[in-house]
Formats: structure tokens, sequence, C-alpha cells
């Protein structure tokens, strides 16, 4: 059976489950978290009106894309990090706080370079939407404004939060994310709609709030490090290191790649959200198009937090394994990972059909808006199998420390199989946004097959150690 997921009895598939929900339960929490300041945005910006809601979904998109992107280059640390620990000894603990440190570096390169690309987007972005409303138009350039200072933080945050994952630590993570999800709520109130003598910036407040959230995240992480004794052997502090040039090609070889994979996948979605704007000439048609957009991708964000802690939790668990040189529990967990993840799947895909009218009123009493998001959702409900597979395959794959195949089947599936047929289907077919949905789910149905498959061959090769017993 695929990734000998019936090598062991059940009580040991109980076992390792756990111990992948011991880590994965607060990663799922934190993301949650993090996302939930998504979730806070759109509700803020749909209160403050129908442009102002389509105007940070289009300033969000450009920003998730940029954000989950780099988040990508920066997850090479997990791999790296969790395989040292595996293999380190107390004698070697303070290879781990000299990659620490390299992290943190590497990640205030990567976010000011985050910074500037958001900055740069705003002409070019205010020329390709000239068809908006000028509200939405002017919510969405003041968006990427407020939101560019955001990345510096978000990158150290990102360095950090490896960091402490890989050592075992993904509680501090939890809190700290439900600590800023919760400072976000007044910080949108008061800018979004101008309490306590702030103007009111509509929509654009969002961006705003986001960066303030984001240094508030890393500086809290940052200082709990720091202060704890779990982390002080590791030596983080412990010394001053210049930028390594040469840990920063390590870094960057292994993370372009998943970078450019979290890129092909989001790209999916923020190139949609770009095309469906341009659907109709209609500015008052438009704007119900893209609201109906945002409201699904938020409810598919924040329900795509389970598989992805879960392939989080793998990534970690096969690069500790591989470092103690177990790879037939490397591969059993990758195993446990896929099984759970599908199971989960199942309950996400029923709720969002039973709940879908409901979960559109919370953001939106636009009925014509609700009325698409009910379309919507049915096609989030059909994809949520495979996107459980495909994500929590791509991260067990991560954790052999194997980025260029998974890239290379994003681009096939995300883009061969998804973009390009969309826009056939939705310009040319006469199906409008639904073209891009279906087109969707077809992706995401060929990148689950060819990740699944490539993993089980994979796991089959590295094991060199035919007699090895799972202990």
């Amino acid at each position: 059976m695929y990734l000998d997921i019936n090598r062991y009895s059940f009580n040991t598939y109980k076992k390792e489950l756990r111990t992948l929900i011991a880590l994965a339960l607060p990663m799922l929490l934190s993301q949650i978290a993090q996302v939930g300041t998504g979730f806070v945005d759109t509700v803020m910006a749909g209160g403050a009106g129908k442009e102002d809601l389509a105007g940070v979904a289009l300033g969000n998109s450009f920003f998730i894309t940029i954000y989950i992107t780099l988040m990508g280059v920066m997850s090479a640390l997990n791999p790296i990090l969790s395989k040292t620990y595996g293999a380190s000894k107390n004698q070697t603990f303070g290879d781990i706080g000299e990659l620490g440190r390299q992290g943190i570096w590497y990640g205030i390169m990567v976010g000011v370079i985050g910074m500037v690309l958001m900055w740069f987007a705003i002409v070019p972005f205010e020329r390709y939407f000239s068809n908006l409303s000028p509200r939405t138009l002017v919510t969405a350039k003041q968006y990427l404004w407020f939101a560019g200072f955001a990345m510096p933080s978000a990158m150290i945050h990102r360095a950090l939060h490896a960091y402490a994952s890989s050592l075992n630590k993904p509680k501090i993570i939890m809190w700290v994310s439900w600590l800023c999800f919760f400072v976000n709520i007044p910080l949108n109130y008061i800018f979004v709609y101008g309490k306590w003598g702030m103007p009111a910036l509509g929509g654009a407040g969002c961006g705003l709030a986001t960066a303030i959230v984001f240094w508030v995240n890393a500086i809290v992480l940052g200082a709990y490090i720091i202060k704890d004794k779990h982390f002080a052997k590791f030596g983080l502090t412990d010394k001053f290191s210049p930028p390594n040039l040469r840990q920063f090609g390590d870094i960057t070889r292994l993370g372009l790649p998943i970078g450019f994979s979290f890129f092909i996948e989001v790209s999916l979605f923020t190139f949609t959200m770009f095309l469906v704007a341009k659907l109709n000439n209609q500015q008052t048609q438009t704007d119900n198009l893209v609201a109906a957009q945002q409201i699904v991708i938020s409810l598919t964000s924040l329900i795509y937090m389970i598989p992805q802690s879960i392939g989080i939790a793998s990534t970690v668990q096969v690069g500790f394994s591989l470092g103690k040189n177990k790879p037939h529990k490397a591969r059993y967990i990758s195993g446990v990972a896929i099984s759970s993840a599908m199971i989960l799947s199942v309950l996400t895909a029923l709720f969002l059909l039973v709940g879908r009218y409901d979960l559109a009123q919370m953001y939106t009493n636009d009925m014509t808006v609700i009325a698409i998001v009910g379309v919507l959702v049915l096609f989030a409900s059909a994809f949520q199998l495979f996107d459980a597979i495909q994500c929590v395959a791509s991260y067990a794959l991560r954790g052999y420390q194997i980025t260029k195949i998974p890239m290379i089947i994003h681009i096939v599936a995300f883009w061969g199989c998804g973009l390009l047929p969309g826009i056939g289907l939705a310009f040319y077919g006469g199906m409008g946004i639904y073209g891009f949905w279906t087109a969707l789910v077809v992706s995401l149905s060929v990148a689950s097959v060819l990740l699944l498959w490539y993993l089980e061959r994979h796991s089959k090769q590295v094991l060199t150690k035919p007699s090895e017993l799972l202990q």
C-alpha cells in the first residue's frame, strides 16, 4: 500500500498521529490566527462598503502572493533546522544557533525585497485596473502602500517561526499569533472607521493594521525565544554573526524552488482575482464578482490551514527522522499525515456545503454577492480532498529536501491545467467566473495525483536499511 500505511499496527498509527497532532495543532491554531487577520480585514472592509471590500480584495491578493512566495523561500529553514537538530549532539547545538542567526539575516534581506516589490507594483496596478470604480482603486493602492511596511517583519517572523517549530516549541507561535489576532481587531476598527481621532481610511486602514500587527508578531516571538530556557542551549543570542553568504546560498538553493511552488499555487488564485476584475465592463457587476471571489478565498484560506499545519508537522518529523537515519519511519509518517488530512478534508467539504450561505452572510448583506458566493463554495467543496493531498505531499517532500520536482508538478498542474484552461473557459467558453473555478478543481486533482505518486516513489528509493524497525 502507498507509503507503507499498513506496515505497522493501528496502535503505531495512533502513536505517530498523536505526535503529528501535538506538533500540528499549535501551528494550526497559529495559522488560523494569522489567516484570521485576513478574515477580520474582509469583514471590516465589507462593513465600510462593497467598493472598499473589492479594493482590499485586490490589494490583499497581491500582498498574499508576495508574502506566501517569500514565505516559501524562508520555509527552507524548517527541513535544514529539523535535520540538523535530529543529527545533533549536545556539543553541536551551536550549529543550530548559527542557523537561527543566519535565518534572521536572511529574513531581513528577503523582507526588504518584498517591501520594494509591493511599492513598485502600485503604478502598474493602477493602470491595469483603470476600469474599476475610483474608490475601489484608491483603496487598493493605499492598501498596497501600507501593507508594504509589513514585509520585513513578516520574513523575520518566518525565520523565528522555523526556529521555534523545528526545535519542537510550536505552542509559543500559537500564543503570539492569537495575541496579534486580537490586537488586529481594534486596530482595524480604529483605522477603517476613523476612531480615537484617527482619520477614516476605509478599507486601506486594513493595510496599516496589518503592518503594525506583523511587527508586533515578530518582536514578541523574538523576545520570547531570547528569554525562554528551552532555547538557551542552542545559543541563538550567544554571539553576533555577520551575514554568511555561503549559508545564504544553501537556504536559497533549497528555498527558491519551494518559493516558486508557493507562487505557482497562490498565483492561480491571485491571477484569477485580477482576471475576474476584467470579466465585466460594468463597475457594479465587477465589484460584485470581486467581492464574492474574496469571500470564498477568505473561507478556503482558513480551511487550508488544516492540511497545511499537518504538512508543516510532517516536514519537521520527516526531516527529524532522516536526521536520525530512520527512512522507514519518515516514509510511514508521510502516510499517516496524508491519510489523516484526507479524512479531515471530507469533513471540511461537508461544512462548506451545509453552511455556505450562512458563512457568506458573515461578510456581507448584499444578496447578489451572497448568491455568487453560494455557487462558488460548491466548487470549493469539490476540491477539498485534492487540496489536502497535494498540500501534505508537498510538505512531506520538503522534509526529504526535495523541492524541484514538486515545483515542476505545480507548474504543470496549476498553470497548465488550471490558469490557462480557466482563462479559456471564463472568457471564451462563456462560463465567466465559474470557468476559473472549474479549472481550479481539475488542477488540484492533477497536482494531488502527481505529488502523491512522486512521494511514494522517492520515499521508497531512500529506504537504504530494509531491516530497520519503527521505533
